[in-house]
Parts: C-alpha cells; structure tokens; sequence
C-alpha cells in the first residue's frame, strides 16, 4: 500500500492534513480534508469530529482535551466547506447527506485500517451530528464506529413561525431547483458571540466561517429536512450516544445581547430532547447550563465541564484491545 501524504496543516499549528480526491460535479473539483492532530506516540483509541454548517475544524483545544485523555484526534472538512472549499464550488451545497458517506468511509478506513486504532468514536457538531447520526444508523457495525457524541445536533430547524411556515415551500423548490438560495439564512449574532473581535474569544478564517454565514441552498434545506424527517420517526443508531446540549435556547434578534453568550441561539434545545432519543436504544442527555450552540466554545468554565463530561462518557462506554500508547512508525 502507498504510504499517504500528509503535509503541515494550513489552518492550525500542530496538525497536519491530507486530501481525499472525491468525484468532480457540476460545480468543479470536490476534495474533502481529513485534519489529525501530531502526536509523537498513538493509543489504539480516536475520535473523527465532524463540523456543522458554515463551519470547519478549527477548535484545537477540543483536540488537546481528548489527546491529554488517550484520545487521538482527527477531524474532517466535509466537500465545500472550511479547508475543502474550492473557488469554483457552492459553499456548504448538497442535495442529499448521503453524498457525505464517500468522506466519512474514507475517514474512518484511514484511522482504523492504515493508522491502526481499534476504538473508533464518531463526535459530530450541529447538522455534522445530524450527518454522523444518518451514516451510523445506516452503516450500523460495519462503520467501525463503537461510540456517537452529538454537541448539539441539528434534529429540526429553530425558525420563527413566519419562516418555518416557508420551510415545506423551499422543501419542495429544493427538488427542482436545488440551487436558489436564501442570502440571509443565517443570522451575525452568533459569530457576534464567538469571535474575539466582536463579543466572544475566538478567532478562525472567516472565509470559511463568515459572520453572516453562507447561502442556505434550497437543495441544502430539502437535504437536511429529510434526514430530520427520518430522526422524527426514529432511528437505529446501533452504538451507545451521548447528546449534549446547553440549558437554555432563544431567538436572536437584530442587535447583539450579553445574554446569547449563556444560551443556544441557533438551535431550539426541545428540538434535541423530544428527538434525541428517539436516534437509538441507548441514548444519554446532558445539559449544560450557560452553554452556547458549539458547547466546546462556550465561556470558561462552561467549555471543560462539557469536554470532561463527553471524553469521561466516552471512556466509560468503549473498550479497546490495548489502551497503551505505542511509538509512531
């Protein structure tokens, strides 16, 4: 087997990346890029972190949490978002959340089969554990993912009732005419929340990530409401799940207020706990109170109580063949 490339990641400092050649469309190239933190030694143990919408990987500290805990990290930019963006493609565009399978396989195979761990845990954010929730209930024991952490997964749409009475029309459009797009889907009060220049602490390419957010494609909108569809009736997640969530959620309005930084403004957090269990036989919920939509962005100490939680979960309910660490090759 040809050794893989792997190069100094261009986003972030002690990471390194490779490129998953995917199948052109009609919109250009499409890659996807699979993200792992450097260690100098490995576990048999890995979590692959899949980001949520006008998103990408780029919270290192979540890396080094489950790293100090026997955990080695990887993350995946899924085809058109973050490090996986080319200038000739549809930000965040799909049709189905089906297209996604083609990455995560390739993801998964590469940790398991050529990186050699055993104890695989799949933690997806916002529509990545809508995604990582749909792939495991469909793949079952043959994805080799033993373990599903969900930090607050996009189960349904949070709309104000004038716009959710829209969300079947552009359902239906989205068959027909995939490409239109609603400009100012997305609302500014929650990057307002997170960069360091606005309110928050943080800073990340906002190429990728832009404070008003991508176009949400009608093909997107009719993608995601399916899958939510199937999440309403109930899935078959065959591994245990934890669902995190923060305590509170709300609608953001036109100007920015102290109070979105202690709550989920993008996601009704009822949404996840009516549906949440219904992904699986065996489902815990957390609630963190002040928690923001991304609880691993969420002020101190807010952020490492839900960290510590997921990876103290996470060790609870996987077992691995060796947990020592062994020298790289």
């Amino acid at each position: 087997m040809t050794a893989r490339g792997w190069t100094s990641d261009v986003a972030l400092d002690d990471f390194e990346m490779t490129t998953l050649p995917l199948e052109p469309d009609d919109d250009g190239t499409l890659v996807a890029t699979l993200v792992r933190r450097i260690r100098t030694r490995s576990t048999r143990r890995a979590v692959l972190y899949v980001h949520g919408f006008v998103d990408y990987f780029f919270q290192s500290h979540v890396a080094a949490a489950f790293a100090t805990r026997g955990w080695d990290f990887y993350a995946l930019d899924l085809r058109r978002y973050g490090r996986s963006l080319r200038a000739d493609n549809r930000p965040n565009y799909c049709t189905k959340l089906t297209q996604y399978d083609t990455e995560l396989t390739q993801a998964l195979d590469i940790i398991r089969r050529e990186d050699g761990h055993d104890t695989v845990a799949l933690l997806g954010h916002s529509t990545g554990g809508l995604i990582a929730s749909w792939y495991v209930h469909r793949h079952g024991k043959k994805s080799g993912v033993q373990a599903l952490l969900l930090n607050s997964p996009f189960l349904d749409f949070a709309v104000p009732i004038p716009r959710r009475y829209i969300l079947p029309v552009v359902t239906a459009l989205g068959a027909v005419f995939p490409t239109i797009a609603d400009p100012k889907a997305i609302s500014a009060r929650y990057g307002e929340t997170l960069l360091a220049q606005y309110h928050g602490e943080w800073t990340y390419d906002v190429r990728w990530k832009p404070i008003n957010g991508f176009p949400a494609y009608f093909g997107w909108v009719r993608a995601v409401r399916r899958v939510q569809a199937h999440v309403a009736r109930g899935l078959r997640v065959s591994c245990p799940v934890l669902l995190q969530h923060a305590g509170r959620s709300m609608y953001s309005g036109t100007a920015w207020k102290e109070k979105y930084q202690t709550a989920d403004i993008v996601l009704n957090i009822d949404h996840m706990t009516s549906r949440g269990p219904r992904l699986g036989t065996d489902v815990t919920l957390q609630a963190f109170d002040d928690g923001v939509h991304d609880l691993y962005l969420s002020r101190e100490p807010v952020r490492t109580r839900a960290l510590d939680a997921a990876i103290t979960w996470l060790d609870s309910r996987t077992t691995s063949t060796t947990t020592a660490v062994r020298p790289l090759r």
